[in-house]
């Protein structure tokens, strides 16, 4: 029994010495922090510990960018005006071919009997010309005939011409020159008009339309320089210009089609790329500040500028409008004006008017205080 009660009165002496140990910590620790002496040493309590920045002017690019899909200088899909089977296919995938290459022959029975039967009829209509046409210049048969049988060959010239015609559209060839692409037709395929039987593009230069709002049709004339980029190509410029401005505006988007044409060397844009066109306005110089000191909330960005006063640095929220972002900087339209100090990084832990402590500032003020301590203890005998 009188050891149990030896053991609780042990602990309870272990504990208030304990209790009184933090006390005396926290009492020394408040009062070195009070008089500048503690571990924190001068300059704590004055706010949060913030980077730099002063707004200055900066060169800016003036560009519009929008979304544009390539599209080939001249495409067009393949197909037949009737249903028919294919009787041979005359082309590769991939391959490319020259304006007027037959591409696919079709089924053309009825038009190949009906070509042997105009011909014979030409040949027939061709003999009675000329046996009349003798025999009305030796005055045998009357002048009538002979012009008669003349009608009758013409006739017959014609219908030859028209059967070659449709014994023709039974051959689909290349209507310009371009790189064929994939095809699942083979010889005994059925076609119907409308099917694709393969598709040709001309890329040896591109195109990619793209809406342009109307307010720049007045300083973007045909032929201004302009750049695009594409996902298959990282880091990639290609380089082009505007060729043609459509003659209406979308009434309700306010926008005008505007047509860019790039080369293509190699081939290697393709038809369907989905590209970002950056149409160039020229440079300009606006003041900026970097992009990590601008805080956005709803449809407004902010900054906080440095305000130095007797007392110290305080953290001022300046509502700004922004601009153009380009290489990390951000434009400021307005709110801020030239070698203005603001917060260069962490808005999210600073609050409106707070003390805050500029990182060169502290390590300045630092810096004699050591050396003062120094000089006094080096002076002690």
């Amino acid at each position: 029994m009188f050891k149990r009660h030896f053991f609780i009165i042990g602990a309870a002496c272990l504990l208030g010495l304990m209790v009184v140990a933090a006390v005396f910590k926290i009492a020394f620790s408040d009062g070195g922090a009070g008089d500048g002496k503690g571990p924190r040493g001068p300059g704590a309590g004055r706010g949060q510990v913030v980077a730099e920045v002063v707004a200055q002017r900066r060169e800016f690019a003036d560009q519009i960018r929008v979304l544009g899909v390539a599209r080939g200088r001249r495409s067009v899909n393949i197909t037949s005006n009737t249903t028919q089977l294919v009787t041979q296919v005359m082309f590769a995938d991939g391959q490319a071919v020259a304006a007027g290459t037959p591409l696919v022959e079709l089924q053309a029975r009825e038009e190949d009997a009906d070509l042997i039967r105009t011909r014979a009829q030409l040949e027939n209509a061709q003999r009675e010309y000329d046996r009349y046409r003798i025999l009305a210049e030796r005055g045998v048969a009357p002048r009538v005939m002979a012009e008669t049988a003349e009608t009758a060959l013409k006739t017959a010239q014609a219908a030859v011409a028209a059967a070659e015609s449709r014994r023709g559209d039974r051959i689909l060839r290349a209507p310009f020159a371009g790189v064929l692409g994939l095809t699942s037709v083979t010889p005994g395929t059925l076609i119907s008009p409308g099917s694709v039987i393969t598709t040709l593009d001309d890329i040896s230069g591109v195109r990619v339309d793209f809406p342009l709002p109307e307010r720049y049709l007045g300083v973007l004339p045909v032929g201004a320089p302009l750049t695009a980029t594409t996902d298959a190509f990282p880091g990639e410029e290609f380089n082009g210009r505007i060729a043609l401005l459509d003659t209406r505006v979308n009434e309700q988007t306010r926008a005008i089609i505007a047509r860019a044409e790039f080369p293509n060397p190699g081939n290697r844009i393709r038809p369907g790329m989905m590209m970002r066109v950056a149409v160039h306005q020229g440079r300009r110089q606006s003041l900026a500040v970097p992009e990590a000191a601008v805080q956005y909330e709803g449809q407004g960005a902010f900054v906080y500028r440095i305000a130095r006063g007797e007392t110290g640095a305080t953290a001022q929220r300046v509502e700004v409008q922004t601009g153009a972002v380009e290489g990390g900087y951000v434009e400021i339209v307005s709110g801020l004006a030239n070698n203005d100090h603001i917060v260069a990084s962490g808005l999210n832990r600073i609050q409106p008017g707070a003390p805050v402590s500029v990182e060169g500032e502290a390590a300045q003020r630092r810096a004699p205080t050591k050396g003062g301590a120094r000089a006094t203890q080096a002076a002690r005998p």
